[in-house]
């Protein structure tokens, strides 16, 4: 089943099954996108019409589902699930599960075997990713994270062959895909130094000036500074700065990973097993064991993981002031939060604070993305694994569990001042094992939720992110459109941030989709977003991940069903925030329960607790809860909460039972 491109589905002789160009695709690709999970028939409504389905919508749903149930006879299973589908088969037999464990597998392999992983991973894509199905929104949502893990793949596996010196392979690889996507500044800086490592200066340049014109037609912006800072390395005939791998490839060959999942199928006749686990610490003798004096580096280089800031980075006084008075407290903690909604800019907020107090960590800054709101998640351990090659650890003296790489990371962290930054985490779990251990480094950690375990257990700081105040919010617009622009139409502009919440997300949306179209007024924009019904699909860019909605979402597939239930029906009420006791009416439930529900929707930041009982909601949030709750509540259910929520307005509603 292969969604990496064109929708297929392919059965056990070779023959693919005729799914034609119309709905029936369309619902065979929501099927396989999340397979062994029931998907309500509404969702599979909503997106296969783009939210405006006909009268017999549910009808046509349910005849597109039987004719696959016919096709996919002895190859899958279409099961009714209480009021929705769900497609029961192998997950490995989803090109997209594939790919990401291949990826995930080739992070912890040694280059060569990388190598052959990441290729395995990007010739699973044959286009781009549901390419033949209709419907724009129903390719943004399902594609959410897709495209960007394949530019990902394709900069992981640059770095393994930069690493081992086949520079021709990388010029040729990435050459392909930048002439389809030129816009790509990681990948161009990347062919850039792979030409440069080659003696083709003159090449490497010519790339750079053809990708600055894209930027600037396209969309009319200016190389970022990692970009340029390639682009100066080259221009000044400095080697480019590779490190060269020495070891020996494995006699064998790299071999095709294979899912680490427990539930993964018994490998087939003649397939290949899994390279062969080295051995832990624990198997190897005393006088080997690896310490930290060992392998501590004798005269260690700084390491410096930071990504590039944002040059026009603007506002947020008040939280760089907190995270300032972290550094001037007395004993310190050992981490800070940055807690915040998605598209709030928290990640920024970590690397421009980072760069600014980078001085105060001479022995280098360390920085993963955590990726805990997307699947799967960063396994901790290897992200340590990753931090220990950093911090010169040899690849073959790296232990193998876990707990093993969390003891050794912290020695070696002893007596040096480090900045760690740990982004987007999804548990105080996923983090604990990569916070250190002794004063002097610090460990900042962004997520959509606020972690309070890390408070509660690790005496974590906590600083919260929210919308910008208008003022930054303005600036921020200015910045990227030019002040004049935003003074001649004051009025417009003001409105313009208010209708994105004053998120910088949708801020920065905004202002792309402004500057792509030089023939509209601030006003022309706004007049847009003021139709509820299209606002969310309005702030969204062509890459799926960059939209307010895919980032909404990642935050509501993250909670309980009992509080995603409670957030969707909160879809039904108008206002801007809403009381316990009139929530706990709507759902149905009793108060303790509603409580907590509301606490887990407040932890994810799609909630704010107000004094008196009162919860408030961003308008997006409001806008997606009411898309949620009329796309996957039944009518019946709508009805019903809505009977209840008024008889708890006339005081006559007494409870749940």
């Amino acid at each position: 089943m292969r969604l990496l491109g064109p929708v297929e589905i392919e059965v056990n002789n070779g023959r693919l099954l005729s799914l034609g160009a119309g709905r029936l695709r369309t619902v065979a690709a929501i099927l396989i996108s999340e397979v062994n999970r029931v998907i309500p028939v509404g969702r599979l409504i909503d997106l296969a019409w783009d939210a405006d389905p006909p009268a017999r919508a549910k009808g046509v749903v349910h005849n597109h589902v039987h004719r696959l149930r016919q096709l996919l006879a002895g190859q899958a299973e279409i099961a009714t699930r209480g009021g929705g589908y769900v497609l029961i088969a192998d997950p490995w037999a989803v090109d997209v599960n594939r790919f990401r464990e291949l990826v995930s597998s080739a992070r912890e392999a040694e280059p060569w075997t990388a190598v052959a992983q990441l290729r395995q991973a990007l010739g699973l894509w044959r286009g781009e990713a549901l390419a033949d199905v209709p419907g724009d929104r129903v390719r943004r949502t399902l594609g959410v994270g897709l495209t960007q893990a394949r530019v990902a793949a394709l900069q992981e596996l640059g770095d393994k062959l930069l690493l081992l010196g086949r520079y021709g392979e990388l010029v040729t690889e990435l050459t392909a895909h930048l002439a389809e996507h030129p816009l790509h500044e990681e990948l161009t800086a990347l062919l850039m130094r792979a030409l440069q490592a080659s003696g083709r200066q003159a090449e490497a340049l010519g790339h750079y000036h053809r990708t600055r014109r894209h930027l600037k037609n396209q969309l009319g912006i200016d190389p970022g500074p990692a970009l340029n800072e390639t682009y100066l390395a080259v221009l000044d005939g400095k080697p480019a700065a590779v490190p060269h791998f020495t070891g020996r490839p494995p006699a064998a060959g790299p071999r095709p990973a294979v899912p680490h999942a427990a539930d993964r199928p018994p490998p087939a006749a003649g397939q290949q097993l899994p390279p062969a686990v080295p051995l832990s610490a624990a198997h190897l003798p005393s006088a080997v064991l690896p310490s930290a004096a060992h392998l501590r580096p004798a005269a260690p280089s700084p390491v410096a993981q930071l990504p590039p800031a944002i040059a026009d980075f603007c506002g947020r006084t008040r939280e760089i002031a907190a995270l300032d008075e972290t550094l001037d407290r007395i004993p310190g903690p050992g981490c800070v939060v940055i807690a915040g909604g998605g598209g709030a800019g928290k990640t920024t907020l970590a690397v421009h604070w980072a760069h600014r107090v980078k001085a105060e960590f001479p022995d280098g800054q360390l920085f993963a993305d955590l990726r805990g709101f997307e699947r799967p998640p960063m396994r901790p351990g290897t992200v340590l694994g990753r931090f220990l090659q950093a911090l010169g650890v040899p690849d073959a003296t790296i232990p193998d569990s876990e707990a093993e790489r969390s003891a050794l990371y912290r020695s070696l962290l002893t007596g040096r001042r480090m900045l760690v930054v740990l982004d987007n985490a999804g548990t105080a779990e996923q983090v604990r094992p990569l916070l250190p251990a002794t004063p002097g480094t610090l460990a900042v950690v962004t997520s959509r939720r606020r972690l309070s375990g890390l408070m509660i257990r690790d005496g974590a700081a906590l600083v919260t992110v929210g919308p910008l105040p208008a003022d930054d919010a303005l600036e921020l617009l200015g910045s990227a459109l030019g002040r004049q622009r935003i003074a001649a139409e004051d009025a417009a502009a003001r409105e313009l941030i208010e209708r994105c919440d004053r998120l910088p997300l949708a801020l920065r949306i905004a202002a792309a989709r402004l500057m792509a179209h030089v023939g509209w007024s601030l006003a022309d924009w706004t007049k847009k977003l003021a139709d509820e019904r299209h606002r969310l699909c309005e702030l969204a860019a062509a890459d799926p991940d960059l939209s307010v909605e895919a980032g909404l979402s990642l935050s509501y597939r993250a909670l309980s069903s009992g509080a995603a239930r409670l957030f969707r029906l909160l879809g039904l009420v108008p206002g801007p925030d809403v009381e316990v006791h009139a929530a706990a009416a709507l759902a149905g439930q009793d108060l303790p329960r509603t409580r907590r529900h509301l606490a887990e929707l407040c932890e994810a930041h799609l909630l704010e607790e107000q004094a008196g009982g009162h919860f408030a909601r961003t308008g997006l949030v409001r806008i997606y809860a009411g898309r949620l709750v009329a796309s996957e509540e039944p009518p019946a259910d709508r009805d019903l909460a809505l009977r209840r929520l008024s008889d708890h307005a006339a005081g006559v509603w007494t409870g749940p039972g």
